[in-house]
């Protein structure tokens, strides 16, 4: 967890960016994010230098060339602990005429961070600035995995706070909520076809350090931890850097984070690939009809991009692979013929295993609609038998659009624990709904299940849901308890009223 002087510091280089007039948080991030990469491109130049020394052999990988650019300026002047102790102005010089040209060179590298740096951009106005925030970012303890990551979600934090694209974020209790409930385990291939930031991607990888840490003890699944288990697609070069750069803060070596239209044709070699799909795709997104690939089209025959991404899912899974998705409401009770079958292939041709219905106010301020995640396996044979519905309320925050803390910041979230959970009363769990959600989540398939209609969570049998046309939402089968109202006759009343006076009077 990041101190509060940390928060501070961050707060203040925000501010200094916004003053110096780069008012986009979004380029704020990603010039922040050129220059972590380039002390990470620092620190592994610096470990092949100490192992070349203690084998007493020349560096097997010289990040930094020998001799000197085609400006005369030394390669390894252009080292960040090298000009971080530049003068302002000089420092300037070296990194916007120097320092951004080679970085844009390191495309050929094997590494997909060095792949999204090819068109990097110095757009730090002024010397000042630029040595405020290499201070700034010198003075973070970067071989600490858990602090470099709390602090890049901590300014990734600040591009919904701003009301800026924040349809690239989705809250991260939710996303920690979504990880949790599918249990990703070290055998595991996850993607998801919309990363954005890859939060989904990052709290997935920390659930495994969480829950299976031995799998770096194992040379075969810490490969595929770090080159083959996190796959991400996006079509904003700017989303993948910050992506991959939240990704490589996190700890994971090289994640396949890839420039893709996810519905487009080149899908297709994606095909049964996945064991798990975790994603808040896109609810109202430009789509290119003519680009949309044809077998999702044959699935689900729509201009609506959250089906076609559904239809996705469902081609990006292998049999067995589940899912973790967010859909807005009208995806779940929707009346055309295209949601109807979408519904029921889920229902008939999948196993569907689970709906919770999101609060109204979870994506404000950025977006309104009513939402809901899905949970379902593909399995090409059917399978489901209930669904299981959860009802919430609340997720530990205000539902307008200044999102404010209900609870202390111990009490929000999920809290990692089975016991830290049970800590919640009854008015705090009003607050909060996700330990309850979880719980009962992992219950579902016990006799605790059999829960009323008019309880926040229980099941409903598959045949029940096809009588009412395969519809989804929750409020179709919900019970909702009345409170019974007792009416009196007038004149019942002034009798007793009557004899009060009396009783008064004697």
């Amino acid at each position: 967890m990041l101190t509060g002087d940390l928060k501070s510091k961050i707060d203040q280089i925000w501010n200094a960016f916004w003053s110096g007039g780069i008012a986009n948080p979004i380029e704020v991030i990603e010039q922040i994010t050129y220059l972590l990469f380039l002390r990470r491109l620092d620190d592994l130049h610096t470990l092949e230098e100490n192992k070349a020394n203690r084998l007493k052999k020349p560096i097997e990988r010289r990040i930094f060339p020998e001799g000197v650019n085609d400006r005369g300026r030394a390669f390894e002047s252009l080292r960040w602990s090298r000009f971080k102790n530049a003068a302002a102005s000089e420092m300037f010089t070296i990194v916007g005429e120097h320092v951004f040209p080679f970085l844009r060179t390191l495309g050929t590298d094997d590494s997909t961070y060095a792949h999204h740096m090819k068109d990097a951009r110095f757009t730090i106005p002024t010397p000042a600035l630029l040595e405020k925030v290499v201070d700034l970012l010198d003075a973070v303890p970067m071989e600490d995995r858990d602090t470099k990551g709390d602090l890049y979600e901590y300014m990734l934090g600040k591009i919904a706070s701003a009301g800026q694209n924040g349809q690239f974020r989705t809250p991260r209790h939710i996303i920690q909520l979504m990880v949790e409930m599918t249990a990703p385990t070290p055998l595991d291939t996850i993607c998801d076809p919309a990363s954005g930031t890859c939060g989904f991607l990052v709290a997935a990888g920390e659930y495994l350090r969480d829950h299976h840490a031995t799998l770096f003890h194992d040379a075969t699944s810490n490969k595929h931890f770090n080159h083959a288990m996190f796959h991400g697609y996006d079509f904003d070069n700017t989303m993948l850097r910050i992506g991959s750069m939240n990704m490589m803060l996190h700890g994971v070596d090289n994640p396949a984070i890839t420039y893709r239209d996810s519905l487009g044709q080149e899908h297709g070699t994606e095909e049964g690939r996945y064991s798990l799909v975790l994603a808040n795709p896109p609810f109202a997104g430009s789509l290119d009809y003519e680009n949309v690939a044809k077998d999702l089209l044959q699935t689900v025959n729509t201009k609506k991009t959250e089906r076609l991404f559904l239809a996705l899912f469902l081609h990006l899974l292998k049999p067995g692979g589940r899912a973790a998705v967010i859909v807005p409401d009208g995806v779940l009770f929707g009346s055309s013929k295209a949601h109807k079958e979408l519904r029921r292939m889920l229902v008939e041709e999948q196993k569907l295993d689970g709906i919770v219905s999101l609060p109204g106010g979870v994506f404000k301020p950025y977006a309104g609609v009513s939402t809901a995640i899905l949970f379902f396996t593909k399995t090409n044979s059917g399978g489901t038998d209930k669904v299981w519905f959860y009802d919430m309320q609340a997720d530990g925050y205000s539902l307008d659009d200044k999102r404010q803390p209900l609870l202390p910041e111990d009490k929000l979230g999920l809290q990692r624990t089975q016991h830290l959970r049970k800590q919640l009363s009854n008015e705090e769990h009003a607050k909060n709904n996700l330990p309850d959600v979880l719980e009962r989540w992992t219950t579902r398939n016990t006799p605790q299940a059999d829960r009323p209609r008019t309880a926040q969570s229980f099941l409903v049998p598959k045949h029940e849901i096809a009588a009412n046309g395969y519809d989804l939402s929750i409020n179709r089968y919900k019970e909702v308890v009345h409170a019974q109202v007792q009416h009196r006759a007038p004149g019942e009343i002034l009798a007793e009223l009557a004899k009060l006076e009396d009783e008064i009077a004697a």
